[in-house]
């Protein structure tokens, strides 16, 4: 993991799924995970089916290592879905890698989920109890399991019955040996659209998916909706009753591609509107804008151009390097950094830089990368953050860290700028991302601790790496 994802929350997964009899679809999942990659790196699986039966391929590694042109072509079928998939620590296991495929008196079903359950230790306890017997460790088995007990149903009734009972964020595909059901939770916490290629129709964790199989964006999967992508073509059922939406706010910080557009907002566009909220509550006068790339791209783009300062890339990324480049001492670590990112003296020396970053998590990267600014030369180096304060954590399929290690939970915004290293220190108000947002309905649990959906005192991080952790 490098300098600049090491300090970040970790979004948990992403699923894409295809009905195309005519196309080579264990093929079109490929390079529609290919495309999803930066939602989880840690495994890669396809499941197809050929209408009687579903066979399934999956490692652990990014795509481009667990799927071979050999394994690809013995994957053939008329449908498919596909995951890619970041765990939390202690959960990085093959038996815990999607899809998951299970039989059931009726036949097949194969499952792809992101997002995380908040009363799947509840669920997974009564499961238990009545004997079911678990495989894995994940939270996307206890789904499989609520929907085998309501299988004298047709799929699509059992899927909502489990509905009811599921509490959380939860973005699934679910493929029978004849169909593709895609379901998104009341709030739509997780992100889930639908394109068509074609006369056929595929679903996506975002619409960059979409586009690189030269598929045509329709619509987001509504909030508690539950589609069916068969031979007749797209059915719609409504799951459960739609409640209050609550959009992930972080898709348009920093998880989603710049590419996509989630929820009707394109990620590129509201992250330019944070640095233009930005430039509205905090313009610095400084000599040039840098961006910590890339997340913070688009934002410092917004800043410097709503105040009509020059954006310079001061910060250059090295995109060649592997995720797996060992740092075995802390002077390698430090080479390590520099390897992965480096600084641009002729933008910075002598200079007065106003640095934007998208959030802080820690802390600890965003101080090393203060310090190597101003060892290169800078005047002064001012730190803007384009999202408030991250104070709490997550439970609805983001792995923050712990509460006690954010940074934001234990120091005072000064005490922050001074372990940084940063001669200022601005956050976007809640406002102000509100705005950029253009007042979508958003969770914002990380920041204020205003959980859309209740979390149990009791549940802990651990209990959520341990048990329920669907990625």
């Amino acid at each position: 993991m490098d300098i600049l994802s090491a300090d970040k929350p970790k979004e948990e997964c992403g699923v894409f799924g295809i009905y195309a009899p005519e196309q080579e679809v264990a093929q079109l999942t490929y390079y529609g995970l290919y495309a999803l990659q930066h939602r989880g790196q840690e495994s890669a699986g396809i499941a197809v089916s050929d209408g009687r039966r579903i066979q399934h391929y999956k490692g652990m590694g990014l795509v481009s290592e667990v799927f071979t042109a050999e394994v690809l072509s013995g994957l053939k079928g008329k449908m498919a879905i596909g995951h890619v998939r970041y765990s939390t620590t202690g959960s990085s296991h093959l038996s815990n890698a999607q899809p998951l495929v299970v039989y059931f008196q009726k036949g097949m079903i194969a499952l792809a989920h992101n997002g995380n359950l908040t009363n799947a230790l509840e669920l997974r306890a009564e499961l238990g109890s009545q004997g079911t017997v678990f495989q894995t460790t994940i939270d996307s088995e206890v789904i499989l399991n609520m929907i085998a007990r309501y299988r004298r149903y047709s799929l699509e009734d059992a899927i909502i019955k489990t509905m009811i009972d599921l509490k959380g964020a939860y973005a699934l595909l679910i493929m029978a040996e004849d169909k593709i059901i895609g379901v998104r939770d009341p709030f739509g916490i997780r992100p889930l659209c639908i394109g068509r290629l074609g006369n056929r129709y595929c679903l996506a964790s975002e619409s960059a998916a979409l586009d690189t199989i030269g598929a045509e964006f329709l619509r987001d999967v509504e909030p508690g909706e539950v589609v069916t992508i068969d031979e007749e073509g797209l059915h719609s059922h409504r799951g459960t009753l739609k409640e209050n939406p609550a959009f992930c706010s972080f898709e348009y910080i920093y998880f989603a591609r710049p590419d996509s557009t989630l929820d009707n907002l394109n990620v590129w566009e509201s992250r330019r509107q944070m640095g233009v909220e930005l430039a509205r509550e905090c313009p610095l006068d400084v000599d040039v804008v840098l961006a910590v790339p890339d997340s913070g791209t688009p934002a410092a783009i917004g800043y410097a151009k709503a105040l009509g300062l020059p954006f310079e890339e001061g910060l250059l990324k090295n995109r060649y390097v592997g995720r797996t480049f060992i740092q075995p001492t802390q002077k390698m670590r430090e080479i390590g950094v520099r390897i992965k990112l480096n600084t641009n003296s002729r933008v910075i020396r002598g200079r007065k830089i106003a640095m934007v970053d998208d959030s802080i998590v820690r802390g600890t990267t965003s101080s090393k990368l203060v310090e190597m600014v101003k060892n290169c030369g800078a005047k002064e180096v001012h730190l803007l953050i384009s999202s408030p304060p991250v104070c709490y954590s997550c439970y609805y399929g983001i792995d923050t860290a712990e509460r006690e290690t954010l940074v934001a939970n234990k120091m005072s915004i000064e005490e922050i700028r001074k372990f940084v290293g940063a001669d200022t220190l601005y956050y976007l108000s809640e406002e102000g991302l509100r705005r950029a947002l253009g007042n979508l309905p958003v969770c914002l649990a990380c920041f204020n601790g205003k959980y859309p959906i209740t979390v149990s005192q009791k549940i802990t991080k651990e209990d959520l790496d341990i048990k329920p952790s669907s990625c």
